[in-house]
């Protein structure tokens, strides 16, 4: 397969928020799937004071040449003022998978 897959990490204030982000992502193409985890716990320094809350995690699996546009777009419809989307590489896999995730996705 020529075209890279990679894990897009987003957190956000909960499951239901969440799960709409998803499925939007993934009508659009953006994204081949997202796995959730719901709750997860959140510590985290913002603007001076330590926060310790529950948010929901999801594992988008996308490719690698997507993830501008994944930033983007969670730029448009998250809540927070800096959302967390982060990228993980994926060094390996089941070529079949990877193969679907970049089949289910469009070009960028």
């Amino acid at each position: 397969m020529d075209e890279e897959c990679c894990e897009v990490v987003v957190t956000g204030p909960d499951a239901e928020w969440l799960a709409g982000f998803t499925r939007t992502l993934v009508e659009e193409r953006l994204a081949a799937c997202g796995h959730q985890l719901a709750p997860i716990r959140s510590v985290y320094r913002w603007e001076g004071a330590v926060h310790d809350e529950a948010e929901a995690r999801v594992a988008l699996h996308t490719r690698s040449s997507l993830v501008p546009a994944v930033v983007a777009r969670t730029h448009e419809l998250h809540p927070y003022d800096v959302p967390c989307v982060i990228a993980l590489p994926l060094l390996a896999g089941n070529p079949a998978y990877l193969r679907w995730v970049a089949d289910e996705t469009r070009e960028p």
